[in-house]
């Protein structure tokens, strides 16, 4: 399954660097829970591959929250990631 890379995870003077925002397709906060716990994992166009795991949902919209083994580069925003 494919999601979307939306933003870093932030505040209005912190950014958490392993923390992104995905849209994974879910349409609303019910949804977007049922992701919970799977794995993602990002490709660079150099082959390199990042995993992480999705924690939680953020907000209403069916967004949902993922952290990182480690930091993906700010060239990952509007890309796509692999939901397993």
């Amino acid at each position: 399954m494919k999601g979307k890379v939306i933003q870093f995870r932030r505040s209005l003077k912190h950014v958490h660097e392993r923390h992104f925002i995905l849209d994974v397709g879910a349409k609303n906060k019910l949804e977007a829970s049922k992701f919970v716990g799977k794995e993602v994992k990002w490709k660079s166009e150099a082959g390199k591959i990042i995993a992480g795991k999705i924690s939680g949902s953020h907000g209403n919209k069916g967004l949902v929250r993922a952290i990182f083994e480690r930091g993906l580069p700010g060239q990952s925003i509007n890309t796509e990631v692999e939901v397993k």
